[in-house]
């Protein structure tokens, strides 16, 4: 029997490594590559102008990607649920194929697809290629929940063992015997959106330094592979959060969308260390990834993972609400020019070093500011290229010292941190130009500079850029105390520490139960 296919591109916007679409080919006559513009994502989240070009650049590679084996992307606006039972009739499809998707709306959304697919007797195939590992396997590997510590998760991997091999992209000889049919009356209706239609005015974005698609991702990749030396001692914490051009790879971009798969990113790395001496997880480049897979499992495991309330593994801490904080944050006017060069590389550039993220979410949180990491996942979530849903509600738990980490003792200086790796300041006088003038002894602390210095540099503290928002040194150490107070309250069950449910391990409702039992999920 052959099949009508369409192959539903959600996250995993690339060919190589895509399990799902190798199945859509397998006895297939005719295939029809789609990407949904779903409301419910600008509806229900924040999307800012640079992750929507980000997103526009890898549609427009994998439809090019997709012609050079005779075939296209129909990108389809409207809502999963109502669109794909009129594809399935129009196109007379038999198969459905897509990548496995564990948040929490995609969850609810695949069940309701599973159920279409099944009214209308099409197959389903699912497969796993978006992380490294079948999460419910290593939640159920761990007593039914979800590992709350790095080592623990390390040591729930090593039982299971390491990932799967990515599978090859399909080629013209796999695509023999397949057709994607196309009327120009549909090229038109199916054709990829501009910023225009996503409601984004294209003169405000700025120069883009990390362009969309799969293409790109693979010429980064193999850009760093074809470094080994710096691969094998690459450390996360010793690069530099303000260095003038990234010290990091900056390819979790094009792993959250799907452009590079993980897998491949794993064997590589992998490749590279063989005989030779290297650094190890947590703060290796395969630490990396697997920090990642540790989110993943959390948020899959953890209910109400993003927020404080009825989440069970959140310190419950009395935030302070007070716009005026949040808006001098975001919009880089904190009067701290460390914090404020940082949120302005956000806005710009869609991507900051990851201890800087450490700098401003705890400048925000429990360090000065006192905001709910709610509010800052919230900004991030519309300014990064890489938000992440699980990656940037567990980085905000993390640094916020809500859950994982719990030393909130350690708070980042607004001024000496900065200082570490850039004691003149150039970074942040390349973000903030307006205190490019200001000698390096006040280029973190304009406001200490003598008047006639802040006259000579052209900037007057209070009139041309801010004071400090708060005192540091006095807010910080209050802080602290209501985080211990806030500490003295918790319960016990946050800590992370694995339990054992009793009589073996807890029973739990699998995705594969919570979407259908005639879903095909596999590794």
């Amino acid at each position: 029997m052959t099949h009508n296919c369409i192959h539903w591109f959600r996250k995993g916007l690339r060919l190589h490594d895509n399990p799902a679409l190798v199945a859509a080919l397998r006895d297939c006559k005719q295939l029809y590559p789609v990407f949904i513009l779903d409301p419910w994502y600008p509806n229900n989240t924040k999307i800012g102008i640079n992750r929507w070009r980000f997103l526009i650049g890898a549609l427009k590679d994998l439809d090019c990607s997709l012609r050079k084996l005779n075939s296209r992307l129909f990108v389809v606006r409207g809502k999963p649920g109502e669109v794909l039972p009129k594809l399935f009739l129009k196109w007379k499809i038999t198969r459905l194929t897509f990548e496995v998707d564990t948040e929490p709306y995609s969850l609810r959304r695949d069940k309701d697809v599973l159920k279409l697919a099944e009214d209308h007797g099409v197959e389903v195939i699912q497969k796993i290629s978006h992380t490294l590992y079948n999460l419910e396997r290593i939640i159920d590997e761990n007593n039914g929940k979800a590992p709350l510590t790095y080592v623990r998760f390390q040591s729930v991997l090593k039982g299971i063992g390491p990932p799967k091999r990515p599978v090859p992209a399909p080629t013209l000889e796999n695509m023999e015997g397949v057709s994607t049919p196309c009327t120009d009356k549909e090229d038109n209706k199916y054709s990829i959106p501009t910023l225009e239609e996503l409601g984004q005015n294209p003169q405000l974005a700025h120069p883009e330094l990390f362009p969309g698609g799969e293409q790109e991702a693979l010429r980064r990749l193999d850009k760093y592979m074809d470094q080994p030396a710096w691969v094998c001692s690459f450390e996360k914490p010793q690069t530099s959060p303000n260095a003038l051009s990234p010290s990091t790879t900056v390819l979790s971009p094009y792993v959250t969308f799907g452009c590079l798969s993980a897998r491949i990113f794993w064997w590589r790395l992998h490749d590279v260390y063989k005989g030779k001496k290297h650094s190890q997880p947590p703060v290796s480049l395969h630490g990396q990834l697997l920090w990642r897979e540790f989110y993943y499992t959390a948020a899959l495991g953890v209910p109400n993972f993003n927020k404080m309330e009825g989440n069970p593994v959140c310190t419950q801490v009395d935030w302070d609400t007070n716009p005026e904080f949040l808006a001098a944050w975001r919009e880089a006017r904190t009067g701290f020019p460390f914090i404020d060069a940082i949120m302005t590389q956000l806005r710009q550039e869609g991507w900051i070093h990851h201890l800087a993220r450490h700098a401003v979410a705890c400048f925000l949180t429990r360090g000065d500011l006192w905001t709910s990491w709610e509010e800052g996942q919230k900004v991030f979530e519309e300014l990064l290229l890489d938000a992440d849903w699980a990656l940037n509600a567990g980085n905000w738990l993390w640094l916020s010292a809500s859950a994982f980490f719990h030393q909130y003792f350690r708070v980042y200086s607004p001024i000496a941190f900065g200082k570490k790796t850039d004691k003149r300041g150039e970074y942040i006088k390349k973000y903030l130009p307006l205190l490019k003038k200001f000698p390096e002894q006040y280029i973190y602390e304009p406001w200490k500079a003598p008047r006639s210095v802040q006259e000579q540099a052209g900037c007057i503290v209070g009139k041309d850029y801010p004071r400090p928002i708060v005192e540091h040194e006095v807010i910080s150490k209050k802080n602290i105390q209501r985080m211990k107070a806030a500490y003295a309250k918790r319960s016990p069950e946050i800590d992370g520490s694995p339990t054992k449910e009793k009589g073996g391990k807890r029973k739990r409702e699998s995705i594969k139960d919570m979407l259908t039992k005639k879903s095909n999920t596999c590794a």
